[in-house]
């Protein structure tokens, strides 16, 4: 009987052994990954039944499976969908833990698949649930880095981890004091994605495409280096003619830097077949470039993101711009006609959102002064935008809410412009007439002010014209220009 109990023991230890998963990126994991970022879904789902049926003990498998989930639900937004492959987080979480012990991959495999579905909970405002798996991660990822510290793919979700925690807005502020063990600042994590991207110029590294567009948004949102984000995702090699996913970067960062024609090109240039999941976002995309254009033929665009995406973010956005269209084409009717449905579609979630539906509440007609003026500058138009503007004064403009645009839209061109000096008049009149107000104009005066201050090296300014903004709290874009203002006074202070 003992010889029985010793013979089943041996028989389960080594059965366990040989039963342990691999954690391999081999090339044909590596084309299944690729697939996925190219939003190849069904074929990069096919490839990866041939991987487990050849090697199937690669636990890897589970990773890139999460990858295709993960960009199913974010771009589809369906939160059916969500609930369902919700359930095929901690199946894949039970296989990995199952893995090989002295992989680095362990525990990192289980961290970047909590990050994936933090991200998907706070797409569906799931905040709780939301930070409590990014303090998961975290602790995942710094005990990775502590077992395997030469192991370079910690330092990519590290990186933004470190330099996204400095940021948190007051309102979501909560969340990282109660629910995680979150530390660093923007200047650490922007040292980190800069190792690793060194270590990949040299070296292997599976995830140098994802890495360097994370990098790139890293300085544009966090870093206020707009020229070098631009730059980056420019000389990386990025294929926004035959991967959607490429597409979407490039024009996303072309429309935030100034290069509104560049993205008009590069979404009316992109790939669009059966093979893709489709990305509604880009038609959306190429609507608002068009019509910061002042085009007279976007409407069409925005029609077509309703008419196909089924989700929850950029509904009201995009009733909004139908109703601008129609505005620009001197429809005034149509005007009020589309803008009555940002009343009742979609969700007040993003400031896009809920500055579209404060407008559609207000029931005024903008100024077309200032409604072209704005649209030409946030294309990067601005001599465009400053010749609608140079001639007018405060009191042409009949209402404070005019008023106080005027000033403000003038500031944001003339910095634009680079006319510092000038803009700052501008801010200030701005701030000082309506830091009181629900709108956001005086909140982005003062976080426009400290970029200006930043800019030009003048510290204590930026700190008080950044601390400024914190203290304003507008009704629309409050989380995002407070994020960006805790972006400015940590560069300052690192």
């Amino acid at each position: 009987m003992r010889t029985g109990y010793i013979f089943f023991f041996f028989f389960f230890i080594t059965s366990k052994a040989v039963a342990q998963g691999h954690f391999t990126f081999s090339p044909e994991i590596g084309k299944i990954y690729e697939k996925t970022l190219s939003l190849r879904l069904t074929e990069a789902r096919n490839l990866l039944g041939q991987v487990r049926e050849n090697d199937p003990k690669n636990l890897m498998v589970w990773l890139v499976e999460d990858y295709i989930d993960f960009f199913t639900v974010f771009i589809r937004e369906d939160e059916k969908e969500f609930k369902v492959l919700l359930a095929n987080k901690d199946r894949r979480i039970r296989e990995i833990r199952g893995g090989d012990k002295n992989s680095p991959y362990l525990l990192y495999a289980e961290a970047d698949i909590r990050l994936h579905w933090a991200l998907l909970h706070l797409r569906f405002e799931e905040y709780f649930t939301a930070f409590t798996e990014v303090n998961k991660a975290f602790k995942l990822l710094n005990k990775n880095r502590e077992q395997f510290p030469d192991f370079m793919p910690n330092l990519k979700d590290l990186g933004i981890l470190h330099a996204a925690v400095g940021t948190i807005p007051d309102n979501y502020k909560w969340g990282v004091e109660w629910l995680t063990s979150l530390e660093g600042d923007i200047g650490q994590g922007q040292r980190e994605i800069e190792q690793l991207l060194a270590y990949a110029k040299n070296n292997p590294f599976p995830f140098e495409a994802e890495t360097t567009v994370l990098y790139a948004f890293l300085l544009l949102h966090l870093g206020n280096e707009k020229d070098k984000a631009w730059e980056v995702i420019n000389t990386h090699v990025l294929e926004p003619h035959v991967n959607p996913l490429h597409c979407f970067v490039m024009a996303n960062l072309a429309m935030r830097t100034g290069h509104n024609d560049e993205a008009i090109k590069l979404l009316e240039n992109r790939p669009q077949s059966r093979t893709f999941l489709p990305m509604p976002y880009l038609e959306f995309m190429l609507g608002l470039a068009k019509l910061r254009r002042l085009d007279h033929d976007t409407g069409k665009h925005f029609q077509a993101y309703l008419n196909t995406f089924k989700g929850r973010h950029f509904i009201k956005e995009a009733w909004q711009k139908l109703a601008w269209s129609a505005l620009l084409d001197g429809n005034t009717e149509g005007y009020k006609s589309y803008l009555q449905n940002c009343l009742t579609k979609g969700i007040a979630s993003s400031g896009s959102d809920k500055n579209a539906l404060k407008e559609a509440q207000s029931g005024q007609l903008p100024d077309l002064r200032l409604f072209k003026a704005r649209l030409l500058f946030d294309g990067g138009y601005y001599n465009k935008a400053y010749d609608l503007l140079k001639n007018q004064k405060t009191e042409d403009f009949p209402d404070k809410y005019s008023q106080l645009e005027y000033t403000y839209r003038l500031g944001r061109i003339l910095q634009g412009l680079e006319r510092n000096t000038e803009a700052i008049h501008y801010y200030n009149m701005t701030i000082n007439s309506g830091r009181n107000e629900s709108w956001f104009f005086a909140c982005n005066a003062a976080l426009q002010t400290g970029i200006i201050y930043e800019t030009t090296h003048k510290k204590q300014e930026a700190i008080r014209a950044y601390q400024l903004c914190l203290s304003i709290s507008p009704d629309e874009y409050e989380t995002g220009l407070h994020q960006q203002a805790k972006a400015g006074l940590g560069r300052l202070k690192g």
